[in-house]
């Protein structure tokens, strides 16, 4: 190791060492005081911030948000209800004979459906088997009133003089107006076009406990504004799985759901509009429009067989109902309406407690 003047050449003076050491020392003592400052200070804040939150939720417990009076409302609501798990896969009857249910995913013609078919039914043996499928009807509608857990939509779809009128005034004859609603869907209101194309029928889906009518339906909306030219096609076809969306919400809210196509041959529907005309009592259902309409008879039919093609779902299937024969058509409709309601088994509440023991005073 080199020298020079007595000094390393290589470090410091040992007494420099101890001086650089004694002044690290020092450093380090107030870095480490500055720290634990800092760390107190840290603390502090914590504390007054977890003082802060626990105040504030003590004021949110004595006065919930509306959001959260909400969810205690829906949670205590769905107490009488059953869970939504069941609804996932609702209990469909098969439809009655006659009727022909279109298989989900398949490619479906009402060219292959006989309109006159009758179920091998006898007119007079239909009457009367009908008014005793309207008793079912009324018995179980009361049941899925009292019970206010579930709900069943019935939709009619058909082409001008189908018979949805006369159907649903034959076959819901004396149900209790208060479990039921029927809505009829003309062309919609300015208000109605500044929404959503399911907006309006969405607004009227049935309630728990109720049974709802649609009178044509969301399905116009892939029909009428189809063969019209009313909107683009890619805009029509889109709906298609819209629709299927909605259907599936409706279902896993607990509505179960049934739909009738209302199936008639191109001269049936020549005899009933002569027959609207010939009879001035009917000139009122009589529209100059319908024989614009009839001229596109073949449209709609291709727009048919397209919407039920591509919206037969296993949780809400087409049931395409021949209805040349108004009887029959309706005993069809009224007895699978029967046994679907059946097959959904809505039941009485239970009894309060401490029935057995009262009197009414006189």
């Amino acid at each position: 190791m080199s020298k020079t003047n007595g000094k390393d050449a290589d470090g410091p003076e040992p007494g420099k060492i101890r001086e650089t050491a004694s002044q690290g020392d020092a450093g380090h003592r107030t870095k480490g005081k500055e720290t634990e400052k800092k760390a107190e200070k840290k603390a502090k804040r914590s504390a007054k911030k977890a003082a802060k939150q626990e105040a504030r939720t003590r004021r949110l417990d004595d006065h919930p948000p509306s959001s959260a009076a909400w969810a205690r409302a829906a949670d205590a609501g769905m107490g009488t209800a059953p869970s939504l798990s069941p609804h996932r896969h609702p209990r469909l009857a098969r439809a009655a004979p006659g009727i022909v249910t279109v298989e989900p995913g398949t490619r479906f013609a009402l060219a292959s459906v006989d309109a006159d078919a009758t179920g091998g039914l006898d007119k007079a043996e239909a009457k009367a088997a009908l008014a005793d499928e309207r008793e079912r009807i009324k018995a179980l509608q009361e049941k899925l009133y009292a019970e206010h857990a579930r709900s069943l939509l019935v939709v009619f779809q058909a082409i001008d003089t189908g018979g949805k009128d006369g159907t649903i005034r034959s076959v819901l004859e004396g149900v209790n107006p208060q479990g039921c609603r029927v809505w009829s869907f003309k062309v919609p209101s300015a208000e109605e076009l500044d929404q959503d194309f399911l907006w309006r029928y969405h607004a009227r889906a049935p309630g728990r406990g109720l049974i709802g009518v649609f009178n044509r339906s969301h399905y116009e909306d892939v029909l009428v504004v189809r063969v019209k030219g009313l909107v683009p096609e890619e805009t029509w076809r889109e709906r298609y799985g819209l629709i299927n969306d909605f259907e599936r919400l409706l279902t896993l809210s607990g509505t179960t759901i049934l739909k009738f196509f209302l199936h008639i041959s191109k001269d049936e529907q020549k005899e009933r509009l002569e027959a609207r005309l010939e009879d001035p009592d009917k000139h009122w259902k009589f529209d100059p429009a319908d024989l614009t309409e009839r001229k596109s008879w073949d449209a709609y039919r291709t727009a048919f067989d397209d919407a039920l093609s591509r919206c037969s779902t296993p949780y809400a299937p087409w049931h395409v109902v021949p209805a040349n024969r108004k009887w029959a058509r309706n005993l069809m409709v009224a007895r699978t309406i029967a046994d679907t309601l059946e097959a959904m088994d809505p039941r009485f509440p239970p009894a309060r407690e401490g029935l057995a023991g009262l009197k009414v005073p006189d």
